[in-house]
């Protein structure tokens, strides 16, 4: 008889788990948030003494004190701290605190007093290596602040921040530096500036490496990765097309990977407005489709929710997709 009972909850135990698990998903929802939220906004400077740059950092924090997971975000080229609040704002509904940084030297200093007819050009020399450095540099540098902080009795961030648990995030140039951080490996005789603290990533606008291929550079990324992209979304600076955003998916191998490719999504769509050039209206559900596949990402991979992996494992991102919109996952 126990061997029977044994047999039989071999056979009936994996169905059970499944049940329980697509009802978790079902009840999960990336989406919601507390009626009239308003998230703390501290804006402080993290002084780095070690490249003598001062780094702007606006955060989002939950209106709870438990220490909450930490997510950093890199803007774009000619970007600044401000900007993709709608991000923000929806993770620290959730319980992030996110910490959006502002890079010198690539933000919209190098463009707002510029002449109309000068700015592309101010664009495109900010573009540079010395600008990757920095920014490269400077995501550690706010980590480190931040552990300070968290650590300081006397910081308005005092016990706030649960930075055993780190996501990284960007668009465009800020993916680059999502990217880098995040476990890329560059052809600079092997140069990589993975930061171990971060333990997921999420790349808007993603792009391969301009030198060598990215089976090689993307080779080492050990950690989940989600990328998101559209099927219009093109710079007018640099040399990231479509095929070299969608040339990232498949060359990781070594955790979790993740992307959506939005239908008629241009560049500007993964910020708060259109930019110069714009062709496409804006589409609403594409910051609904980013707000919830990031929420769920984030939820799996640093909180470990269940639900949250079984909803986007499973029939989640549909409902919430558009029919022609592209979505693709592996574990490996």
């Amino acid at each position: 008889m126990e061997k029977l009972c044994a047999l039989m909850w071999k056979i009936i135990l994996p169905g059970l788990l499944l049940a329980i698990n697509l009802a978790g998903a079902a009840e999960y929802n990336p989406l919601a948030v507390p009626p009239g939220f308003q998230p703390r906004q501290p804006d402080l400077v993290v002084h780095d003494v070690n490249h003598h740059r001062d780094l702007p950092v606006l955060i989002y924090l939950p209106t709870n004190s438990a220490p909450a997971p930490v997510l950093l975000f890199s803007h774009g080229l000619g970007g600044e701290r401000h900007g993709s609040a709608f991000l923000g704002e929806h993770w620290a509904a959730r319980g992030y605190a996110a910490v959006f940084v502002q890079h010198p030297g690539s933000d919209d200093a190098i463009w707002k007093d510029q002449p109309p007819a000068q700015r592309f050009h101010a664009m495109q020399k900010a573009a540079s290596l010395e600008n990757f450095l920095h920014r490269v540099e400077d995501i550690p540098a706010v980590l480190n602040e931040l552990a300070a902080w968290n650590a300081d009795t006397n910081s308005a961030l005092a016990g706030l921040l649960d930075l055993s648990r780190v996501g990284m995030s960007g668009h465009s140039f800020g993916a680059v530096t999502t990217e880098a951080v995040s476990g890329e490996m560059f052809p600079l005789e092997g140069t990589k500036w993975t930061d171990p603290r971060i333990h997921a990533a999420i790349a808007f606008s993603p792009s391969s490496p301009q030198i060598g291929s990215a089976d090689k550079a993307f080779a080492t990324v050990k950690i989940p990765w989600l990328l998101m992209t559209g099927t219009k979304d093109l710079a007018p600076i640099g040399h990231a097309d479509l095929k070299s955003r969608l040339a990232v998916y498949p060359a990781l191998h070594g955790g979790p990977k993740y992307e959506v490719v939005l239908e008629n999504a241009e560049h500007s769509a993964f910020t708060d407005r259109a930019l110069p050039g714009d062709k496409e209206p804006r589409n609403p559900n594409h910051h609904r489709v980013m707000l919830a596949l990031s929420t769920a990402f984030w939820d799996a991979y640093l909180r470990g929710d269940a639900a949250a992996l079984a909803w986007l494992n499973g029939p989640g991102p549909r409902t919430v997709l558009e029919p022609a919109d592209r979505w693709q996952w592996a574990d490996k």
